[in-house]
């Protein structure tokens, strides 16, 4: 039996022809198409694929917030992000958000089968290039670990809400604040991590001991 697979992409050419390279493998084949998040969380737990291709740069509701919402109902579902960008900001939200791979869009039709299979066996599948990134990123950042009680508390709200995937406008909803009350946290997360950009901060996090009266 081959393993099922759907593709979420707004591009209905780079969507078939997504759809046709997997058929061509006789080792998966395309379950569903879905041009938009909002259409994939409305089907895709109906279809339960084993992998699912997602385009982080959906219109509307982005790809990012399309695995959030659905990792939790599909657990057992592999979420690959497949993408033009290759900043390591898009590259830990994506994975922050519950996807296990990232391939930018200019892989080839053997690429993809083989980052399928690499999947099915376990693997988190990137490309060397996005690898290389991630790996640059970390060595970045200062080699001293923060103590876990460099932040306040409600910095670190911020920064796992941050490391979670969400963006700046929903941090406010959330948390039930103004928009200049996040970016001052933020600027206040860095400036006392060390760091300057979100993926070196969600990075970093990572390295800490949590405080036993942090709320989330």
């Amino acid at each position: 039996m081959r393993v099922p697979v759907s593709v979420i992409e707004d591009d209905a050419s780079l969507r078939q022809i997504l759809a046709d390279w997997i058929n061509s493998s006789d080792k998966f084949t395309c379950l569903s198409e879905y041009p938009t998040a909002e259409d994939a969380i409305t089907g895709l737990p109906c279809k339960r694929p084993a992998i699912a291709l997602v385009d982080i740069n959906l219109p509307r509701m982005s790809g990012v917030e399309c695995v959030r919402r659905l990792k939790p109902l599909m657990p057992e579902t592999q979420f690959v992000m497949l993408t033009v960008y290759e900043d390591p900001e898009h590259i830990f939200e994506a994975l922050a958000a519950g996807a296990i791979g990232y391939l930018l869009k200019r892989i080839t039709c053997g690429e993809l089968i083989a980052s399928l299979e690499q999947v099915v066996s376990g693997g988190a599948p990137m490309t060397s290039y996005i690898a290389r990134k991630v790996v640059q990123s970390f060595h970045s950042l200062p080699p001293d670990s923060p103590r876990s009680d460099v932040l306040s508390p409600r910095e670190w709200q911020v920064l796992e809400l941050l490391a979670k995937g969400y963006m700046y406008k929903e941090i406010t909803d959330i948390l039930g604040v103004s928009m200049s009350t996040v970016n001052t946290h933020i600027r206040r997360i860095y400036d006392k991590l060390h760091v300057h950009s979100r993926t070196q901060a969600i990075a970093k996090l990572k390295a800490f001991t949590h405080p036993q009266d942090r709320v989330l």
